[in-house]
């Protein structure tokens, strides 16, 4: 059943992370389930090989929730070994930042796009992952219009 995201159910200044929960399987390798994510789930060989499928499967699960504006549950922090902290991929975090910072502040694409003196549509692809590689300034533009401040860190 599909449910219409009207507010977001995270604040935007947390870092985007999911936890995965690896099973290891009798046949060897893992299996990799994201609790907080229905039916967001992969696999792989090795430790390594299902922490990398897990960061594509929870990538493509957010891209395909924004994409059909479905509703985002928030991560929860779990502390137990058997799950690991997933990051997806930066062209999924940005968007996703950019839509839950605008419905937390109350504003409408239409406000974000008149406040960046861009129509509503092109707006609106910022807030999609893979719809827009925005330009550094728009980026920077974007972010002071949201009051938003980015960190930039090796890791």
């Amino acid at each position: 059943m599909k449910r219409r995201q009207t507010k977001p159910d995270i604040d935007a200044s947390a870092k985007i992370q999911y936890y995965a929960r690896l099973t290891p399987q009798e046949e060897g390798g893992f299996l990799v389930e994201f609790p907080d994510l229905p039916g967001c789930l992969t696999e792989g060989d090795s430790l390594e090989d299902a922490l990398a499928n897990a960061r594509e499967a929870l990538s493509g699960w957010l891209y395909v929730a924004v994409k059909e504006d479905d509703d985002i549950p928030a991560p929860t922090v779990y502390k137990s070994r058997r799950y690991h902290p997933v990051t997806p991929d930066l062209d999924v975090t940005i968007p996703l930042l950019i839509l839950w910072t605008r419905k937390r502040k109350g504003l409408t694409q239409e406000q974000m796009a008149e406040a960046l003196g861009v129509t509503q549509q092109a707006y609106r692809k910022l807030e999609i992952p893979g719809k827009s590689n925005p330009r550094l300034k728009t980026l920077a533009r974007l972010f002071d219009a949201l009051g938003l401040e980015v960190e930039l860190r090796e890791g």
